[in-house]
């Protein structure tokens, strides 16, 4: 039988806002994808020229999205591993192995693992899994921007830069803002909202 190797990464985790996406792909060995790297050294318009390739030659492929309550109610690492679970159990046809971004393997997954650090810049199909991650994460961004429009997210992703700290300052924290992050707790102090 033939190895169905899946990359796994993550995109977010570091954000006060919004989800943590994560990305699970199975390469196609006959079908390579030219330009493949670590999502964070690409350009954006490199990434975007390069999801719906690997979305187009990919044996098998999930995105999914840990939202913000879960990120809250779980802690950052948990809810990134669940998400890296549910995504690999998704995928169909189902991987023999995964290689997962970083230093640790989620518990529960439905096949063996490796975690290699610095993988998106070392394995093919870690580097497709961060690109979609990072794609899709930044897309749901621009979309929550439209329903936020106060907070920037269409510019820094909900990352913690000097403009979304002076809006988390002036607005408050919106229901998309990670309230288990301290300078979201701080926000939600300063405005009397914490119990």
């Amino acid at each position: 039988m033939t190895a169905l190797v899946a990359g796994v990464d993550e995109a977010g985790r570091g954000p006060l806002a919004g989800p943590v996406c994560v990305a699970a792909v199975i390469l196609d060995p006959a079908r390579a994808i030219d330009g493949l790297g670590d999502s964070k050294q690409l350009s954006e318009r490199r990434r975007e020229a390069l999801y719906p390739l690997i979305l187009e030659c990919a044996v098998a492929w999930r995105i999914e999205f840990v939202e913000a309550a879960e990120i809250d109610q779980r802690n950052i690492l948990q809810a990134t591993m669940a998400g890296m679970r549910r995504a690999v159990a998704a995928l169909s046809p189902a991987a023999t192995h995964a290689l997962v971004d970083g230093n640790r393997v989620p518990d529960g997954l439905p096949c063996p693992a490796t975690a290699i650090i610095d993988g998106d810049a070392l394995e093919p199909a870690i580097m497709a899994a961060s690109i979609l991650a990072k794609v899709a994460r930044d897309a749901r961004m621009r979309a929550l921007h439209e329903q936020y429009p106060a907070y920037g997210f269409d510019r820094h992703k909900g990352y913690p830069s000097p403009l979304h700290r002076e809006a988390l300052r002036l607005h408050g924290p919106c229901p998309e803002h990670r309230r288990s992050f301290a300078p979201v707790r701080a926000a939600l102090a300063a405005a009397g909202l914490l119990a």
